[in-house]
């Protein structure tokens, strides 16, 4: 399955990306497995997606629950809550 991975604020500057297009293994379904799997790519990866850290996910520009399954071609972007004031 490929995906379409958007990464914003604080995700963005410290994995020096905001995008980019990826093939998942098979046992990626979820939103919360495709945060697992790319926690695996190395420490910043796992410091910055860690599952003690609260991140927002939407999938097709829509705000995602941990468990929704995800869809060949989909658009997913981790970004931090915002806050407002």
């Amino acid at each position: 399955m490929n995906l379409q991975l958007r990464f914003f604020a604080s995700l963005r500057e410290g994995l020096g990306l905001s995008e980019e297009l990826v093939s998942v293994p098979a046992s990626v379904i979820t939103t919360a497995d495709l945060r697992a799997w790319l926690m695996q790519r190395g420490e910043v990866w796992a410091q910055l997606l860690n599952s003690e850290r609260s991140l927002r996910c939407a999938v097709n520009q829509h705000i995602a629950a941990e468990n929704i399954a995800l869809s060949d071609g989909d658009e997913v972007a981790f970004f931090p809550p915002v806050t407002g004031g």
